[in-house]
C-alpha cells in the first residue's frame, strides 16, 4: 500500500529536500506540495492524501492554522508538524490543532520516514525533546473543575488503558502492566478513542492531562 503524502513549506529547498527523501522509498510518494498554509488548504480540498508534512512558520497562514481547518475536515488526512524551533508553544499548539505528529527539521531521514508510517498506521510522534515538557505545560495548566463527561463512557478496563497511554507505555508495556494481551489493550485503545471522540494517542495523552485523570511524577 501507498502512502500519499502532501509537503507544505515556504521554503522550495526544504521541499526538494523531503521529496528526494520520500521519493526513495518504495512504500511512499508525494501527490501535492503548497508554499503557505492557504494553499495547502486550497490543494487539500480537492486532492486527497494520508498524511501532511506541514511547516509551523509560514506566511499568510501558519501550520497550526492550517493544521485545524485540515483536520476539521471528514476523511482527514494526519498532520506532522515541522519545525525549526524546539519551543513548546508549537508542539503544544499544534498537537491541539490536532496534528498527529511534531518533528524538529533537523530530524533524520529515517525519523521522517519512520514518522509518516507510524501517523499512517494511526500511531503518533512526538520529538523526544519536547515530550516531557509538554507534559508538564499540560499539567501546570487550569483544569476543568469536572471532568469531560466522556470520561464515563470508558469501561474500567478502557480507563486503565487510557491512564497507560497518558503515562507514555506503548501497547506491549500496557499489556504487560495489565495482564492482558497486547491484542486485547490494541482493541481497548481502539474503543476509548472512538468514545472519547479524539484521533489517536497523542490526543488520549492530552485529554487524560487536561481531566486530570493523570499527572507528571
Amino acid at each position: 500500500m501507498t502512502i500519499s503524502v502532501a509537503l507544505v513549506d515556504d521554503q522550495q529547498l526544504v521541499r526538494v529536500g523531503l521529496a528526494m527523501v520520500v521519493d526513495a522509498t518504495d512504500d511512499i510518494r508525494i501527490v501535492v506540495q503548497a508554499a503557505d498554509g492557504v494553499e495547502a488548504v486550497a490543494k487539500l480540498a480537492g486532492t486527497p492524501v494520508d498524511v501532511v508534512l506541514m511547516d509551523v512558520q509560514m506566511p499568510r497562514m501558519n501550520g497550526v492554522e492550517a493544521t485545524a481547518l485540515v483536520t476539521a475536515r471528514e476523511n482527514a488526512p494526519k498532520v506532522i508538524l515541522l519545525t525549526t524551533f524546539d519551543l513548546d508553544e508549537y508542539a503544544f499548539a499544534g498537537l491541539r490543532a490536532g496534528a498527529s505528529g511534531f518533528l524538529l527539521k533537523d530530524a533524520s531521514a529515517d525519523e521522517v520516514l519512520h514518522a509518516i508510517r507510524a501517523v499512517h498506521a494511526g500511531d503518533a510522534v512526538i520529538a523526544t525533546s519536547t515530550t516531557r515538557r509538554m507534559l508538564d505545560h499540560l499539567a501546570t495548566a487550569q483544569i476543568a473543575r469536572d471532568a469531560s463527561p466522556l470520561v464515563k463512557r470508558l469501561t474500567a478496563r478502557e480507563r486503565d488503558v487510557l491512564l497507560e497511554i497518558a503515562q507514555g507505555h506503548s501497547n506491549a508495556e500496557a499489556a504487560q502492566r495489565l495482564f492482558l494481551s497486547e491484542a486485547t489493550v490494541k482493541t481497548h485503545v481502539g474503543h476509548l478513542l472512538a468514545k472519547l471522540e479524539i484521533r489517536d494517542r497523542v490526543q488520549a495523552v492530552i485529554f487524560a492531562y487536561e481531566n486530570g485523570l493523570v499527572r507528571p511524577g
